[in-house]
């Protein structure tokens, strides 16, 4: 029997889904979500907290700020419920509305930006805001995500190494980018053991991160439209990019095959399918990291209204055409 007395302390980080039947390839995807903050944000969000309790930036008057567009504000959210800090998370309508609601049920108070930045979109908007927030009173401490090292190392210390004692003999590793804290993580810790893993970065299509041109995003979670200060691109072997409506198509075949997961995961799951169908890497060990589950986006990745209003009524095809090609994957 396990007892916990914070929800800190509870973290399945050995779970992996086999998706060989599912992709045709050596695939397997490591499964971030089995937390209480649902997502593999939690380990950022702990580390960053914890690096400002030890520098003395917070007190019990502080309150936590940090933009965020859903998973890492409810762990913020539920480390703030832990420890007794208040926290207020900056967001965009893109956010799932039952996050929003998890966040306020935690305690928490959710301020929505609803007009993007001329030059730096709704994340730029948010940016923006915060600033002037920390300007005003010195209360709010923001953790800064984007450019926080706290982010980074978290999964230096933890993700990577639980990835190379499970697969040491590991080819490839596909991580998505957001804030990229978990691409530098693991592509430094890699590379800083001398293990011969190539790392591919997986993206959104419209998403600024690499260089590509700024589009619209619907899907939170991956991408932005700022570049991350934490990104070192001198890490990173290749990038995948993928359309929102392959990350959709992506979400509902594994749903057809019991699978529940978030649009970042059907992202990163779509971006490594193509990058091995490409090089026909049959013979190779590949890890996929799946940063959240799927039951924050049960009212648009896996609502039919939304996607039909967003991306087309073909987008998914018929259901028979949907099991069909879950089963061929």
């Amino acid at each position: 029997m396990r007892v916990i007395s914070i929800p800190m302390d509870f973290n399945e980080d050995e779970l992996y889904v086999d998706l060989r039947p599912t992709v045709g390839y050596p695939l397997f995807l490591k499964c971030e979500g089995f937390n209480f903050a649902g997502s593999i944000k939690i380990k950022a969000a702990a580390a960053m907290v914890e690096a400002a309790e030890r520098s003395g930036t917070l007190s019990p008057d502080s309150t936590l700020v940090e933009s965020s567009s859903g998973n890492l504000g409810v762990a913020l959210s539920m480390i703030a419920a832990s420890r007794g800090y208040r926290f207020l998370c900056v967001t965009d309508a893109r956010c799932n509305l039952s996050t929003r609601r998890m966040m306020e049920a935690l305690g928490s108070e959710v301020h929505i930006i609803t007009e993007p930045d001329p030059h730096g979109g709704l994340l730029g908007a948010r940016i923006a805001f915060i600033h002037k927030l920390i300007a005003s009173d010195d209360q709010y401490i923001w953790l800064n995500q984007y450019s926080n090292p706290a982010n980074w190392k978290a999964h230096y210390r933890t993700t990577a190494p639980a990835i190379a004692r499970q697969f040491p003999q590991l080819d490839v590793l596909f991580v998505g980018a957001g804030t990229t804290g978990t691409l530098m993580g693991c592509a430094r810790y890699f590379r800083e053991s001398h293990r011969p893993v190539r790392v591919v970065a997986v993206d959104s299509v419209g998403s600024v991160t690499f260089g590509s041109p700024p589009g619209r995003r619907m899907i939170p979670g991956l991408g932005t439209s700022v570049r991350p200060a934490l990104l070192d691109e001198s890490y990173v072997d290749e990038v995948v990019l993928v359309e929102e409506t392959d990350t959709i198509r992506t979400c509902h075949r594994l749903a057809r095959r019991g699978f529940l997961f978030g649009g970042s995961t059907g992202t990163v799951v779509s971006g490594a399918a193509s990058w091995l169908a490409r090089h026909d890497a049959r013979d190779l060990t590949s890890v996929a990291i799946a940063p959240d589950l799927g039951e924050r986006y049960l009212d648009t990745v896996y609502q039919t209204n939304w996607v039909q209003d967003l991306y087309g009524e073909d987008v998914l095809g018929t259901d028979a055409e949907l099991t069909a090609d879950a089963r061929r994957m």
